[in-house]
């Protein structure tokens, strides 16, 4: 279930959508099942996966980038060339994982990442 969402404004008016899910203990399709689904929505897609540990929190950072099909799965579709995503899963096997996506045109998403990834430190109990 979609928990927030949120814009993030570059220049020349282009915008991100950082989203937030989250669906309960064994529910949302796990990790492995996410990433997949988050790279093939990108079609010539450089991709990227990395899992790190915060505290007590394991987190799976993920990246894309390249022709984005926008859509809700199982509908229509639009091809959003030069577009990226970055993406983080909290695991949390007791309340369940969080899911956080943003995608957007890939100079915005790439200069918005820092601000993302303290976002998810934060989320995830620490400033490393």
């Amino acid at each position: 279930m979609r928990k927030a969402q949120l814009e993030v404004s570059g220049a020349n008016q282009s915008k991100a959508d950082v989203t937030f899910f989250h669906f309960g203990p064994g529910q949302g399709g796990g990790v492995k099942a996410n990433v997949d689904r988050w790279f093939g929505q990108f079609q010539n897609a450089k991709t990227a996966q990395n899992e790190v540990t915060l505290g007590r929190v394991r987190v799976v950072f993920v990246q894309a980038s390249g022709t984005f099909s926008s859509g809700m799965p199982g509908g229509p579709t639009t091809p959003m060339e030069n577009y990226a995503l970055r993406g983080a899963i909290l695991q949390d096997e007791e309340k369940g994982d969080v899911f956080v996506k943003m995608t957007g045109p890939a100079a915005l998403v790439e200069s918005a990442w820092l601000d993302f990834e303290a976002m998810v430190k934060a989320a995830a109990g620490t400033k490393q």
